[in-house]
């Protein structure tokens, strides 16, 4: 019935689809401002954490932010559109700077400025790109309780940024944590709460936004908030290759952030799965090799412009599941949306004058989000007759470590403790070596039929370390039965 309802309207085939269907110009105008919404807080947050940590002049963060958003909306068109038969998923997918890469961009910014991070960016984007048609066929090497552990820790690692933020209202380090800046941190995030919880559509989903301005007048209301920087900041702005600095390309910080691109290409993939399985379209290892390249040339790209790594961002996965608009044309719209506010400067200078105590409330249900969404994962994996729980054991613990303790690799080499400074590459690694010595290859991530997956997870598995020590006795059994066979 439905379908010879949409022939009569003279739909196209190619357009019967959701994922492919045109809406109204002002409904997808209205939808598209949506995501924009549920996203812009998590697109600003990560321009806003570097700069301050490398020490940019507030102007530099304006104009960071500035082409931030508008690099997120190119990236956000391409990723919905497509170019060619490479270039794009053809998902409605929404791009921003991803939280993975956060820690070790403060890491490297500190120790080589704003151009090391640029040069590590645009190497990182470039491994992106040429591991994007392999990535795809080793995802059996990354199951759920690999991709949830790291994502969990990812979470974990910066939750301290939230905290520093809802200290940093007084002035001096003296006044770090005074009762103002806590209270006011706590009503933002008391504010939040309720809307989110009593909050529906388009007010629940933006509940964010509503902490944060609220927050910010009642911070008003008891401390000023300096407006000056918004009144001097032009009202037009288009980004300009290597303003802030040259990228400077070192042999560690390379590393590092290549290292951290294949959680952000894992992160990648499981919203590109995610979405698919949403509106209808499975994810077909071609359309995964189509996302992970425009991250890499979207991550490349925003090198040049001392920008950071790119990802699908999660929280607009889940609106799309809550709205059920599935049409990437509307995901498109919000890149056009964002690339005219990142064109407009004096938005991005309203986001810098927020106070920090405001943002650390606002932070808190963010970066607590990225938590959730890594338990999420491990719930669904069992735990039965494997060795699941040690290596989610072993990931968070050794990669909290250098959050917990942070000079506990104080006494490495400096070119070590690049690496042993990040909880997120060391979580990683030991997730990936931990799974395959204790379960061996793990279960694959992409299955054909869902079905299937159910299955697999239910059923306990054999492990690598069973498996091993039963071939030890049986060789042992065999070799004792041979010894006694000659020695008769």
């Amino acid at each position: 019935m439905n379908e010879s309802a949409l022939s009569r309207r003279g739909l196209s085939a190619s357009s019967s689809s959701p994922v492919d269907e045109i809406l109204p110009i002002g409904q997808m105008f209205l939808y598209g401002l949506q995501h924009v919404l549920v996203m812009y807080a998590g697109a600003v947050a990560v321009p806003l954490v570097v700069g301050n940590a490398v020490g940019l002049p507030v102007e530099q963060v304006i104009l960071l932010i500035s082409a931030d958003l508008f690099i997120c909306g190119a990236a956000t068109i391409i990723q919905a559109l497509g170019i060619g038969r490479w270039l794009g998923c053809r998902l409605p997918l929404v791009q921003g700077c991803t939280f993975a890469a956060l820690v070790p961009m403060i890491l490297i910014g500190k120790e080589y400025g704003i151009g090391g991070v640029s040069g590590a960016v645009i190497c990182a984007g470039l491994f992106t790109l040429i591991c994007a048609p392999w990535i795809s066929r080793l995802v059996r090497f990354f199951p759920k309780v690999v991709m949830g552990s790291i994502v969990t820790l990812i979470g974990l690692s910066i939750m301290p940024v939230a905290g520093n933020w809802i200290g940093e209202g007084g002035s001096g380090q003296a006044a770090f944590g005074d009762l103002t800046s806590l209270a006011i941190a706590a009503v933002t995030l008391f504010i939040i709460l309720n809307v989110y919880t009593f909050g529906s559509g388009m007010i629940k989903n933006i509940a964010v936004l509503i902490g944060l301005i609220s927050g910010s007048f009642i911070w008003w209301l008891f401390k000023s908030i300096d407006f000056h920087l918004v009144a001097f900041t032009s009202w037009l702005s288009f980004p300009h290759v290597m303003r802030m600095a040259k990228p400077e390309f070192h042999l560690i910080p390379v590393a590092l952030l290549s290292v951290t691109m294949v959680v952000v290409m894992l992160e990648t993939m499981s919203s590109i799965m995610a979405t698919g399985d949403i509106v209808g379209k499975k994810a077909s290892a071609e359309t995964l090799r189509n996302g992970l390249t425009a991250c890499g040339l979207t991550t490349t790209i925003a090198g040049l412009f001392n920008l950071f790594p790119y990802a699908a961002f999660a929280q607009n996965v889940g609106l799309i599941g809550l709205t059920g608009v599935r049409s990437r044309f509307v995901v498109a719209i919000s890149g056009v949306i964002l690339m005219l506010m990142g064109m407009f400067s004096k938005m991005a200078a309203l986001v810098v004058v927020i106070p920090k105590p405001v943002l650390g409330g606002a932070g808190v249900v963010m970066f607590g989000m990225v938590v959730v969404a890594g338990i999420r994962t491990l719930g669904s994996v069992n735990y039965r007759n494997n060795n699941n729980g040690m290596v989610v054991a072993l990931t968070i613990g050794l990669g909290l470590m250098p959050v917990l303790v942070p000079h506990l690799f104080d006494q490495f080499p400096p070119m070590l403790k690049m690496f042993l400074h990040s909880g997120i590459t060391i979580g990683t690694v030991i997730a990936i070596l931990a799974n395959l010595t204790l379960n061996g290859k793990g279960l694959p991530l992409l299955h054909t039929h869902q079905h299937d997956s159910h299955e697999s997870d239910l059923l306990p598995s054999s492990t690598a370390a069973r498996r091993v020590a039963v071939r030890t006795v049986r060789m042992w059994l065999l070799l004792r039965k041979v010894q006694k066979d000659e020695g008769q």
